[in-house]
């Protein structure tokens, strides 16, 4: 049931951004930093997280996760390091999957050859 629900919510997720891109004049990238920013409003305020339990990887996956898990570290860092953690949690938090997509990114880039539309 876990693989369904996942579906669900990150099918949604993408729903409601596809929706915005249609019916709005906002570009793909203005769409990706509102997801982000909406994530973490909503992992800060507690709401994010039920969302997070019911969906498990369709919630974390998609960009809003990634501010979720921005939001979550900062909130962390804050009780450990204090204000300081503010600015270093999100970023602790969120390091393991900056550097796999840089990796796998790079990876990828080196083991195939892009070609130019002609």
């Amino acid at each position: 049931m876990q693989y369904v629900n996942a579906f669900i919510v990150g099918g949604i997720i993408c729903v409601i951004g596809q929706i915005i891109i249609n019916k709005t004049k906002l570009t793909p990238a203005h769409v990706l930093v509102l997801f982000v920013t909406l994530g973490v409003v909503l992992g800060a305020i507690g709401l994010y997280e039920p969302i997070v339990k019911f969906g498990c990887a369709g919630a974390t996956v998609p960009i809003p996760g990634f501010g979720y898990s921005l939001a979550k570290g900062a909130m962390k860092g804050v009780d450990e390091h204090g204000i300081l953690g503010a600015f270093t949690g999100g970023i602790s938090s969120t390091a393991g999957g900056i550097t796999a997509a840089i990796v796998f990114g790079y990876l990828m880039a080196v083991l195939f050859t892009p070609k130019t539309k002609p």
